[in-house]
Order: C-alpha cells, then sequence, then structure tokens
C-alpha cells in the first residue's frame, strides 16, 4: 500500500540536507511515494557569504524544489529536519511551519505520523531540545508522533538519540555512515506507520468489504 512522505527540511551547510536524504531514501524503501522539499532561504547574502559552507550549498541546493504548504496537504506524513539554533528548530524551517494555520484550522494535519532530526555544532548543543520543540508543534495539530526510540541497531549504533536522528561536531565531510543508516532507519519507520494506520482506516471503514459483508450476512 503506497503512503506519500514529505521530508521538509532546512541546510545551511549541507549536513541537514544529508540526514534529509538518507530519510527519504528510507522512507522511499518502504515503498513511499517521497518528496523531498527544502524551505526558503531567509538570510541576506551577505550573512551567507561570510561561510563558504554555507554559501557553498546555498548554491548546490538551488535545484531541489522548495516546500510549499501543498506538500503538507499532499501527504500521509511528515519528516521535519533542521539545525539546532540555540535548542530549537531554524527561523527559516519554523517561518514554513507557521503557513500552515489553514490547513491546521482544517484538520488537514491530525492523525499524520510525524518525525524530526537535527544537528548541532556541539556535542550539547541542544539537539533534543529542538525536536522536542517541534513536538509542541505537532501536539497543537494533532498529529501523531514517530520517535526512534531505541528501536533499532542503528539508533544505538549513531549514538543512541531516541527522539530522532542527530548529529553533532564539526562535520567537514557530511554525517558518518552509521548516522545516515539511523536517518534512513527513521525514514523506513515513519512510513511503516504510515501504512499500518492506512491499513487500519481502511480495515475501520464503513463501507470496507469486510465490514458491507457483516451487515448485510443474514443472521443464523
Amino acid at each position: 500500500m503506497t503512503v506519500r512522505v514529505a521530508v521538509i527540511y532546512y541546510s545551511a551547510t549541507g549536513t541537514v540536507h544529508a540526514l534529509a536524504q538518507a530519510v527519504a531514501e528510507g522512507a522511499a524503501s518502504a515503498g513511499a511515494d517521497v518528496r523531498l522539499r527544502r524551505v526558503a532561504e531567509l538570510a541576506p547574502d551577505d550573512a551567507i557569504d561570510q561561510n563558504p559552507s554555507w554559501r557553498r550549498h546555498a548554491d548546490a541546493a538551488r535545484s531541489i524544489t522548495e516546500a510549499s504548504v501543498e506538500d503538507l496537504a499532499w501527504a500521509d506524513a511528515f519528516a521535519f529536519g533542521t539545525p539546532t539554533r540555540f535548542g530549537g528548530p531554524a527561523a527559516q524551517l519554523k517561518q514554513f511551519i507557521d503557513q500552515a494555520g489553514g490547513l491546521w484550522r482544517e484538520g488537514k494535519l491530525a492523525d499524520k505520523p510525524v518525525t524530526a532530526f537535527t544537528s548541532a555544532y556541539n556535542r550539547h548543543g541542544g539537539s533534543e531540545a529542538t525536536i522536542l520543540s517541534l513536538a509542541n508543534v505537532f501536539y497543537h495539530w494533532g498529529a501523531l508522533i514517530v520517535p526512534t526510540g531505541f528501536t533499532d541497531p542503528a539508533v544505538y549504533a549513531a549514538g543512541g538519540n531516541p527522539y530522532g536522528t542527530s548529529m553533532t561536531g564539526p562535520a567537514m565531510d557530511g554525517p558518518d555512515a552509521v548516522t545516515l543508516e539511523a536517518a534512513r532507519y527513521q525514514g523506513r519507520r515513519l512510513a511503516r506507520t504510515a501504512i499500518r494506520l492506512r491499513e487500519g482506516d481502511r480495515a475501520a471503514a464503513p463501507d470496507a468489504p469486510e465490514a458491507l459483508a457483516a451487515t448485510t450476512s443474514p443472521t443464523a
């Protein structure tokens, strides 16, 4: 059963971009139809130009489709990625999320599984706080939070963050292999959760074949 997963992220220097690609790969491997989308950059060019890695990634990412609210309406499940900014999500991702008020009022974000991932320069730079901060949004949506949990060896190998995949430390070469595998697992787990929910909805639907047969069969 195909489900639709939107992987929506902000990345300055490319680390979260690499994690987002891995999450998308994991969801696709579970059979999901995936959209990988970056949110709009809000920083001015003069700020970006001060960091060669930021400028390099900003230029390289232009080919990736920019996220729109329609991607949220399209998806059956979401994965959000962001660098840690003082223990919270980057302003770029938050600005995108703040555009979802219309869908929230219509109840179109409720009951959809969602997960989050992040990166931070320092080991105790706020990775868990960032994911928990995003969870506050998901509570308001009525979404169903899907953490990685301690549910697979890949989580342990990547450092054991049960909230969601995270990377810490300077990463000139991007996330290492074990972190990318944890991100792929997170994407698979999200897609499989969405599939199970879809299957449960179909089984419970009044017009499902089994339910229809049960209501029309003669009693003994």
